[in-house]
């Protein structure tokens, strides 16, 4: 009997073992996924950048030096290596910074901001950088539970042995937490 209850313990002991590996393992499934669709929106925002840039270069040619800086910052994004994570959000918030000069274009331009072309890329743009947003909360909260389950008792033993480590967070851009400045 003793026998019995011995092999009871060290069966369900495995089956426990297995369950948590399993659930550290789809924590960082999805925490990859998390980010592969930051990496979809920053490619969609690449695509995206050409076709604005030429539609802006004919109304505003004392603006290329803009106009060539998002071009280079794009090029460094699509040089990067695809687990550069930290590089590709530093290139990724200097390339919002430099878009949000080319929005400003509208105002300078009432002829760019009249052209259809420019408008709806402007649209397709910003929702875009709606979706990083997004896209960067949901890595943020998938990196929140998988850093837990590695903190946790009996999941951090599991990892260690298996040398999981901590994903760190996406940080906010530089400038983002200031208050913007508004006169009247």
């Amino acid at each position: 009997m003793a026998v019995i209850i011995i092999i009871a313990v060290i069966v369900l002991l495995v089956i426990a073992y297995i369950a948590i590996y399993n659930g550290l393992q789809k924590s960082k499934i999805y925490t990859d996924e998390s980010w592969s669709q930051i990496d979809v929106q920053l490619q969609r925002r690449n695509d995206l950048i050409p076709n604005l840039v030429e539609v802006t270069k004919g109304y505003a040619k004392h603006e290329r030096e803009t106009l060539s800086q998002v071009v280079e910052l794009r090029n460094q994004l699509t040089q990067l290596p695809e687990d550069a994570h930290a590089e590709k959000m530093e290139v990724s918030n200097q390339i919002s910074g430099a878009l949000k000069s080319i929005f400003a274009l509208k105002e300078a331009y009432p002829d760019l901001k009249a052209n259809t072309e420019f408008t709806k890329l402007m649209e397709e743009l910003s929702n875009t950088e709606n979706k990083i947003s997004y896209s960067r909360q949901l890595y943020n909260s998938s990196v929140a539970a998988y850093n837990q389950k590695l903190k946790v008792v009996p999941s951090n033993i599991v990892a260690s042995i298996h040398g999981m480590k901590p994903v760190d967070y996406l940080k906010t851009p530089e400038g983002a937490k200031e208050a913007p400045k508004v006169s009247f």
